[in-house]
């Protein structure tokens, strides 16, 4: 059951892997009219089942705690990290706000029935070994007059981390609930598109295919198997798995053309996959172990 829900946790890293490839084909549409839309894309999926199902809506009905931290996390999140790609560069930016997969992993260890150890930290610390060799690729050179964005970016790292860790609390509350946080996170981003931008339609329909495949899956069909993931699944080995993310997205880039490949990207799979395997030692062992067991 933990691995299952562990696979389709990771399956959110996955569509999170498509983010780059699909937001560099969709145009130039601004942040915050692009999350609108996404989102009212990716509430789509829950919206149809609880039509099918009208009895689920009973669902939805849950304390004012829950939808707080929803709501918070994925509209607070992408706020955040606008934010800090606005008052910072992006490179330096990325790379504090990516802080989220470790910190999930230290901060697991305050939550019941979870023990942090050292084999959780060492793969997160490789896998951001891993994420600094992606994106610093042309160097890192932080500077003071970029302070506001840069607690920005460490402000969204928290956020999402403190997100996941909460959303393992509410192991009980139905993952249903996503569909009224994408709902809610694609109003808010209405809003703040209204107050902050100036309104950019795609141009071509190649640019409509991708904006449509982001609200299903990065940005829409991710959220609702994170959340399934967090709460059922192994949280640290997912926070170390987070660090695929960056990675994989770099591939994808490579394999249709917007990258070239090169031994820092080589490198870069190396310490992200160590890092993973080194996190799941306790799953591996616990494997091996049930494997050498005679039946009886």
């Amino acid at each position: 059951m933990k691995t299952k829900a562990s696979l389709i946790g990771f399956s959110a890293i996955l569509m999170w892997s498509l983010l780059a490839l699909f937001t560099a084909a969709s145009g130039t549409m601004p942040p915050f009219q692009l999350s609108a839309i996404c989102f009212a894309i990716g509430s789509l999926p829950g919206l149809i089942v609880l039509a099918l199902k009208p009895a689920r809506l009973a669902l939805l009905k849950q304390p004012a705690k829950v939808w707080i931290v929803g709501i918070a996390g994925l509209f607070g999140y992408h706020f955040l990290y606008f934010t800090a790609l606005r008052n910072a560069p992006a490179v330096e930016a990325g790379l504090v706000a990516y802080l989220w997969p470790l910190l999930i992993v230290v901060g697991s260890a305050l939550l019941p029935g979870e023990r942090l150890r050292w084999h959780h930290v060492a793969g997160a610390v490789l896998g951001l070994a891993g994420t600094i060799l992606i994106v610093a690729r042309n160097g890192v050179q932080f500077d003071g007059a970029y302070a506001l964005g840069y607690g920005a970016a460490l402000a969204c790292a928290f956020t999402w981390a403190a997100y996941s860790l909460l959303t393992r609390r509410f192991e009980a509350v139905s993952t249903d609930v996503v569909t009224g946080f994408c709902l809610a996170t694609s109003v808010l981003s209405l809003l703040c598109h209204l107050g902050l931008e100036t309104t950019v339609w795609p141009q071509a329909a190649t640019q409509w295919l991708a904006i449509v495949g982001l609200g299903l899956l990065p940005v829409g069909a991710a959220f609702y198997a994170w959340d399934h993931g967090v709460k059922n699944g192994n949280i640290q080995l997912l926070g170390v798995a987070s660090y695929a993310a960056p990675v994989l997205s770099t591939l994808v880039l490579v394999v249709f053309g917007f990258a070239e490949p090169s031994l820092r990207i080589a490198l870069a799979c190396l310490f992200v996959t160590g890092g993973a395997v080194l996190a799941a030692r306790d799953v591996i062992f616990r494997s091996r172990a049930a494997a050498t067991q005679p039946a009886e």
